[in-house]
Order: C-alpha cells, then sequence, then structure tokens
C-alpha cells in the first residue's frame, strides 16, 4: 500500500514539473518568435543533458528504478513546443501564419488535460492493485500490452483540455492583440480539446506529448484557416449531445474508447457547421452497422471473419466511413452555392457506408457461396470481392434505410414530391454503386495490399458521394 501512494505521489510531482514546463506559454505574448525559438532550443537541451544524478532527473522520469531512462515525456514535450515554434518562425518569412495562440493552446492540451489523466490512471491503477485477480485493462498494440485504457481519463483530456485550451489562448490573445472573436476561440480550443482526447487515446509508439500537442495544434490551425464558429452555447450543445451518444455507444458494446472519441469529433464538427439531423442521419449508420455486427456474430466469428473486439468499433473504423461525410458538411456551409451538391455527396457517402456495412455484416451469413466480384467465381466467406444475392439486397435496402431516414428528419425537402422522389432515387443509387465499388477494390487493389479495408471504406465512400453530386447535377 505505502509502494502504491509513494508512487502516486512520485506521480503528481512529474506531472507538476511538465505543467510548469508548459506554463511558460505564459511569456509568449512578450517575447519575439525569434528570441522564442532560442529559448525553447534552450529548454530541450537543458532537459535533454540533464544529468542523471540530479534529484530533478530522478522526479521526471519513471518511479521504477529498473526501468529508468531518459526523461522521454520532458523531453517530448519541451521538444514538440520547438517545433511548434519553429514551425511559426518559419512562417513569418511566408504569405502564411501560425500564431502562437494556438501553440499555447495546444500546449495547455496536454499539460493540464493529458496530465491530469495520467495522474488519474495512476490513481485508477492503485486501486485496481488493491483488488485481488482484478488485471487494470489496457490497450493492445500488434499483441502488445500498452498503456491503461480508461474512458474517465479520456473524457478528462476532452474537458480540462478545452478549459485550458481557451484560457491560456485567451491570455495570449489578450497581450497580443490578435484579431480574434472569442467565440472562435471556443470552437477551436473544444476542437482541439477533443482531437488531443483522441490523439492520447491512440498514441501508442509514439509518445503522446509530441502527438497531442502537435496534432492538436494542427487540428485548431485548420479551423482556424477555416475562420467559421458558432455560438458557445450551440457548441455546448452539439459537444454534449455526440459525447452522450458516443458513450452510450460504448456501454452497448459499439464503439471502444477510441470510437467514442473519434465519433464525438465528427458529431461536434456535423452539429456545428450543418444541425443535430445531419449527424442523428450518420448515427444512423452507426447503429446499424453496430448492431449488425452483432448479428449472427457468434457464427461469423466460427468462420473466422467477425469484427474483432466482440464487434467495437474503433477510430479506424470511423473515420475511414466519416471523413467524406465530415467534408461535405464543411463544405455545404462554406459554398452555400453549391450546398445540394455537397448535400447529396454527403448523403451518397453515408448511404454508400451503410450499404458496404450491412452487406458484409449480413452478406457473410449467405448460405451458399459468395462470387468474386470481378470474375464470378465462387470464394471462400469473408473474401475481399467476394459478393452474394444476400449481401447485395442488404446492400440496397441499408442504402433505401438512409434516404428514409433523410426524408424523416428533413435533410431532404419533401416537398415538392417529385424532387424528394428523385432525392430518395439518387441516396439508394449511389449507396448501391458505392457499395460495389467497395467490392470491386477488395477485389483488387485490397487484395494486392495496395489499400487496407479501411483505405478502400475511404475509396468507395468518396465514389458513393461523386456519384450521389454527379447524378443531381444532371437531373437538377
Amino acid at each position: 500500500m505505502t509502494a502504491m501512494r509513494l508512487d502516486t505521489k512520485h506521480e503528481y510531482k512529474r506531472q507538476m514539473i511538465h505543467v510548469l514546463i508548459g506554463m511558460i506559454v505564459l511569456t509568449f505574448p512578450f517575447i519575439s518568435i525569434q528570441y522564442l525559438v532560442l529559448l525553447l532550443l534552450g529548454l530541450f537541451l537543458f532537459v535533454l543533458m540533464l544529468p542523471v544524478s540530479s534529484k530533478l532527473f530522478r522526479i521526471i522520469t519513471s518511479s521504477d528504478k529498473a526501468a529508468r531512462r531518459r526523461p522521454t515525456g520532458a523531453i517530448c514535450l519541451s521538444g514538440s513546443m520547438l517545433i511548434l515554434v519553429l514551425i511559426a518562425w518559419v512562417l513569418t518569412f511566408t504569405d502564411y501564419e501560425f500564431p502562437i495562440f494556438l501553440i499555447g493552446g495546444a500546449i495547455a492540451i496536454t499539460t493540464f488535460g493529458d496530465g491530469m489523466a495520467t495522474i488519474l490512471r495512476v490513481t485508477e491503477q492503485a486501486r485496481y492493485d488493491r483488488l485481488d485477480n482484478i488485471e487494470y485493462p489496457r490497450r493492445q498494440y500488434q499483441g502488445e500490452q500498452t498503456k491503461p485504457e480508461s474512458i474517465k481519463a479520456s473524457l478528462t483530456i476532452l474537458s480540462v483540455g478545452a478549459i485550458f485550451s481557451f484560457l491560456i489562448g485567451a491570455w495570449i490573445v489578450y497581450w497580443t492583440g490578435y484579431d480574434i472573436s472569442f467565440q472562435l476561440l471556443f470552437f477551436i480550443s473544444v476542437i482541439g480539446g477533443t482531437s488531443g482526447a483522441l490523439l492520447e487515446c491512440i498514441s501508442t509508439r509514439i509518445h503522446d506529448n509530441l502527438t497531442v500537442p502537435i496534432g492538436s495544434a494542427m487540428t485548431m490551425w485548420l479551423f482556424l484557416v477555416i475562420g467559421y464558429s458558432v455560438s458557445p452555447a450551440h457548441l455546448v450543445f452539439a459537444l454534449a449531445f455526440a459525447l452522450l451518444l458516443g458513450y452510450l455507444a460504448y456501454v452497448a458494446g459499439i464503439a471502444d474508447t477510441s470510437g467514442l472519441l473519434s465519433a464525438t469529433l465528427v458529431g461536434v464538427l456535423i452539429i456545428a457547421f450543418t444541425n443535430v439531423w445531419w449527424f442523428l442521419l450518420l448515427l444512423t449508420f452507426y447503429l446499424l452497422g453496430g448492431g449488425f455486427t452483432k448479428y449472427k456474430y457468434e457464427y461469423k466469428k466460427s468462420l473466422g471473419i467477425a469484427q474483432g473486439k466482440g464487434g467495437a468499433r474503433g477510430y479506424r473504423n470511423v473515420f475511414s466511413n466519416s471523413i467524406v461525410a465530415i467534408a461535405a458538411s464543411i463544405c455545404y456551409t462554406i459554398f452555400p452555392q453549391e450546398s445540394y451538391l455537397f448535400l447529396y455527396i454527403y448523403l451518397g457517402s453515408v448511404a454508400t457506408a451503410t450499404g458496404d456495412t450491412l452487406a458484409s455484416e449480413v452478406g457473410t451469413t449467405y448460405k451458399g457461396s459468395p462470387r468474386m466480384i470481378t470474375t464470378l467465381k465462387k470464394v471462400e466467406p469473408g473474401t475481399d470481392g467476394g459478393v452474394s444475392t444476400l449481401g447485395e439486397t442488404a446492400a440496397l435496402l441499408g442504402s433505401l434505410v438512409i434516404a428514409i431516414f433523410a426524408i424523416l428528419f428533413g435533410v431532404i425537402e419533401v416537398n415538392p414530391i417529385r424532387l424528394c422522389l428523385i432525392g430518395m432515387a439518387i441516396v439508394a443509387v449511389s449507396g448501391f454503386v458505392g457499395t460495389n465499388i467497395d467490392s470491386l477494390l477488395g477485389a483488387t487493389l485490397q487484395q494486392r495490399g495496395i489499400l487496407s479495408n479501411n483505405g478502400v471504406n475511404v475509396a468507395s465512400t468518396i465514389a458513393g458521394g461523386l456519384v450521389a453530386g454527379a447524378i443531381w447535377m444532371v437531373m437538377a
């Protein structure tokens, strides 16, 4: 018990040092960018060459003496700060700008959000250690156990990171006089906090103190350039709504922690740029996909073709099926003159994702032998590129479900009825075509190792979206 308390106390000290390192961002408004580069270079070299015999070295390294090496966390944190400031400095010689308040916000996500999450994990680890025969759940990476998995820790990074990112960003904006509304600053801070939580969750071989600050800073920069924002009340609603639905999917076993966080990020973006009904339509795909993944799961498992982790979907699956939908929803708002085009690209991509998932999950239970889409020769169930009448029917029905819900949710206008029927047909046809393009890519590029399954998902949803957009342009 004493050892556990000592480990927890040591982690408190270690994270406090990381916070103190991160607090250097408070000086950013008062130091020229070129001197910031020199300052952070000096900090990085100081941490890198810290004497092993020093007391500070013992604090910022692992409490396990046998595993003690260089202070990786502090080195990565100071290194990521240096990298970001170097990017900002180099861009001063171009027409582009990488504002330092983005760097401050990203570092705040890491030091405060990730730091508190790490302390929470250590506390939970101690609690699990006190329980007999109960192991603390850990993530898997290529068959090896990595850091502990905790939904509480991930939500801590998201919430604490977003709050402190906004506060630090506001501090730097106030003193530098940077022309940005606090509404936009709050928007990109929430996006940064959500991205940071996701990056921390999926980080494996690369240290969090590199992936979280650099990744969240780049994400915030992207949305700063877009320049679109919504009111804080609307954004908080979007975050809470998407997070709640993601958590319910996690509890139901449809998504793992990374799937929860990625679905939350997707939900926030889609609700912010369009409305909640667009996200509910994408959620329909998630629910159908998750539900049919469980369909005859044991039978599919016996064939060796069942979805891993009990059918729970991770961030790769979420993003590979949603990236086109995210892009289309953003473009829908940014380019209002082409709103209908991006609406149908959105619907076509979602219909394709739904049709493909249902074709895979239902089609693999086909009692006969599926046929390769390119040669029509019989193949084993689960073979990439294999199709069956059951799978094709499931694909068409899945696309039709998305079309019907698009009408029910008001995404496709009911009046005039002719355009409503045309819209419904476009979604159903594009989803079905996109699903078969997925099978074609699976039979060719995936089998040759050129594309992964997630790569095929991205390519097919692009194809389905483009088919829908093209049909709309022809018939409009």
